[in-house]
């Protein structure tokens, strides 16, 4: 047999086990065998491109019910249906991915490193995800923040800093309302913010440092899509920023699929350390805690 296996690290930047498999069996008559990050559906693709032995690993054991997950792949493999979907480009498959972690997984997946400190949000229970435009602005001048409206695209994900000054705002609920009518995902501010009340009667995802009543003068001070430091981080435009209730996490635009990844492993091993507390486990018990604690 020959075995094709896309490792981790070519899996965490769109390479996948059936790519290899699609090339590979058009010009080998032994058996093939695959492995590496398959489930349901691509254990069924791998069968229809030839593949004899199918080999499935963490998404059975990294699963939160581990019988329903091994029943349905093994269904697929007996019974494979392959369904078509449209190719998708890089940046639509990382927001895919990142629209169902939470800035917590992706933290992790990072090490730690991206969140910003001291910024939260007007309005909980809201997410963010989008490609930064980023505006440099000085002490409320509202001028730059407000013309980033017209420059950012649908999805993409305002970026101020305000020069860290808390005690004005660039930016209020006329803005956010400018912002929803263009599809924009979200704004973060390293400054205060103003209107609130209204702000969150919009129930818009709406991150900054302070709230504050009081509005700067346009003097047009600043510039739009420049790297700036935000909350502690340095952010490029074009970087994918994501928003939750626990906080802002900015992820560097080349490894924004790479780290979409990770974060979907981390959020699936926790599914599984869940499931293992629900049924009456402790996470010390489920993490083996004591076992690595350094004494």
């Amino acid at each position: 047999y020959l075995n094709v296996h896309a490792g981790i690290d070519e899996q965490m930047v769109g390479k996948t086990s059936v790519d290899i498999l699609k090339e590979i069996s058009k010009n080998v008559s032994i058996p093939i065998a695959v492995a590496g990050g398959l489930d349901a559906q691509t254990a069924a693709q791998s069968v229809k491109y030839g593949a004899k032995i199918v080999i499935v690993g963490g998404n059975i054991t990294h699963s939160a019910n581990v019988e329903e997950s091994t029943v349905k792949i093994r269904r697929a493999i007996d019974e494979p249906k392959i369904e078509y979907e449209e190719e998708k480009t890089l940046d639509e498959k990382t927001r895919e991915l990142l629209e169902k972690v939470s800035t917590s997984n992706i933290s992790d997946a990072m090490h730690r490193k991206g969140a910003m400190s001291g910024v939260f949000p007007v309005n909980r229970g809201v997410k963010m995800v989008g490609r930064a435009v980023t505006v440099q602005t000085f002490a409320g001048d509202w001028a730059k923040p407000v013309e980033a409206i017209d420059i950012a695209g649908k999805g993409d994900a305002i970026v101020i800093n305000n020069d860290g000054r808390k005690n004005i705002a660039p930016w209020g609920e006329l803005a956010t309302r400018s912002c929803m009518n263009k599809g924009i995902s979200g704004v973060v501010i390293d400054g205060g913010v103003r209107d609130v009340d209204d702000i969150m009667k919009l129930n818009y995802p709406l991150f900054a440092t302070a709230t504050v009543p009081n509005a700067g003068e346009p003097k047009g001070f600043g510039e739009i899509n420049a790297e700036i430091t935000c909350c502690g981080q340095i952010v490029k435009p074009g970087d994918w920023i994501v928003g939750d209730t626990s906080g802002v996490v900015v992820i560097p635009r080349e490894r924004g699929y790479e780290i979409a990844r990770r974060a979907v492993e981390v959020k699936k091993n926790e599914e599984r350390i869940r499931e293992e507390i629900r049924r009456g486990s402790t996470l010390s018990q489920v993490v083996e805690l004591y076992k690595w604690e350094k004494k």
